[in-house]
């Protein structure tokens, strides 16, 4: 299996690929310090979600996770030096500023509340959580090599929650066409896990 021009880590060993995920962190951090905002935005894509899910899970507030959200983003547009590779994966720390963060805002909602709990749960399914979001890396990079019609099928389908009547609804393309992109492409996505 060969790398695809836009995703080179597709054939790499794992080692060759933590090294070109480091690599490829350190320069997207690096086009933040220069003041990219598409690096900024390229980052907030990426990991946006996943920075929501870990202060929605401390806080149980959307709103509340939204402004640690944005907080977190901001340090890191305000300070991208304040992250160094050596000390993990972008990712991961990103996973624990926003818990940190999330909990320093329970503290200031709740001053009498012990937050002890809170700690030790998120720190339980921050390995869960970046095992998850590596997977869905990965299955985004599978889905990117997908034709564009498969690609759009399965987005509708997985990502957007719509049945495959209602694919045939929004496209107008024909049920047993829509089936026949979602079987192909998932067959595709199990194939690239397997090899």
């Amino acid at each position: 299996m060969t790398g695809h021009p836009d995703n080179p880590t597709s054939s790499a060993r794992p080692a060759d690929r933590a090294q070109l995920d480091v690599s490829r962190e350190s320069r997207l951090l690096q086009r933040i310090s220069s003041r990219d905002s598409s690096a900024m935005a390229e980052l907030f894509d990426q990991y946006g979600s996943m920075v929501y899910s870990v202060a929605l899970r401390v806080l149980k507030d959307p709103a509340g996770a939204e402004d640690v959200m944005q907080d977190v983003f901001f340090r890191v547009w305000e300070a991208p030096a304040s992250f160094t590779s050596g000390r993990g994966a972008l990712g991961a720390w990103l996973m624990v500023v926003a818990r940190n963060r999330a909990i320093d805002a329970l503290r200031r909602r709740k001053p009498s509340d012990p937050v002890e709990d809170v700690v030790l749960a998120a720190s339980t399914n921050l390995a869960a959580e970046a095992e998850r979001n590596t997977m869905m890396e990965k299955v985004r990079g599978i889905i990117h090599r997908l034709p564009l019609d498969q690609q759009r099928s399965l987005q509708l389908a997985f990502f957007d929650g719509l049945t495959h009547s209602e694919i045939a609804a929004q496209t107008g393309d024909p049920l047993g066409t829509v089936k026949t992109r979602i079987r192909s492409a998932l067959l595709s996505v199990r194939k690239a896990f397997q090899a």
